[in-house]
């Protein structure tokens, strides 16, 4: 009886899982590229909770440093999305300027710029291999780089939704504790078309989020 070695037993099944098995991530469309992260404080009963009310304007920060707050159509389109799916969840909008609401909520727009470097020799090593030289007119030639790397620069954007409790500051310290945060990122998060399905998506993962 011939035996198989594990290494190789293992080997052949990721080989042909792998083969199998359609790219998730190439064949990603629009919105579905989204990826949705929920946390909350697990101490916390939502239900305690009656009003609350969010910022008019939302935070801009870009390399992790705050620049400034706006307000354009599709922060207004975001934070009208957020209000709405709040008060169907049992949460009433405090909309007196001179009582401060059970729960602040905050949002942010984040894009980080991120650099690298990328060598060509490496990264470029079967170039040939996806367009041969004769296309060009040179058949039987190959490709070579006279450089040997490069600089990348490429940017990623986030949507973050926090969730202040007011209603119990912590007096000792000068704290206040956010009890509940939703990210959204990946392509098309800051497209005004997604917003709706973006919040819905959120909150669809906080189902504890109830009055």
């Amino acid at each position: 009886m011939k035996k198989i070695s594990l290494p190789l037993l293992i080997f052949t099944l990721v080989a042909i899982t792998t083969s199998c098995r359609k790219d998730v991530i190439k064949n990603l469309e629009g919105n579905e590229g989204i990826v949705y992260i929920t946390e909350h404080d697990s101490t916390a009963n939502f239900s305690n909770y009656q009003s609350f009310k969010i910022a008019d304007s939302v935070s801009v920060v870009k390399d992790g440093r705050l620049v400034g707050r706006e307000s354009t159509a599709y922060d207004a389109a975001l934070i009208a999305a957020i209000s709405q799916i709040m008060a169907q969840r049992g949460f009433q909008l405090e909309t007196n300027q001179g009582k401060t609401p059970d729960l602040g909520i905050n949002v942010s727009r984040i894009t980080t710029d991120y650099t690298g470097v990328v060598s060509y020799n490496d990264y470029w090593g079967g170039y040939g291999d996806y367009w041969d030289p004769f296309y060009w007119g040179y058949g039987g030639y190959d490709y070579y780089f006279p450089y040997s790397f490069g600089i990348y620069t490429f940017r990623e954007g986030a949507l973050s939704v926090d969730m202040i409790d007011l209603k119990n500051p912590d007096t000792t310290t000068n704290k206040l504790k956010t009890v509940w945060t939703g990210l959204a990122r990946g392509t098309g998060i800051f497209n005004t078309a997604n917003v709706n399905e973006i919040v819905q998506s959120l909150f669809s993962q906080s189902t504890y989020l109830q009055q």
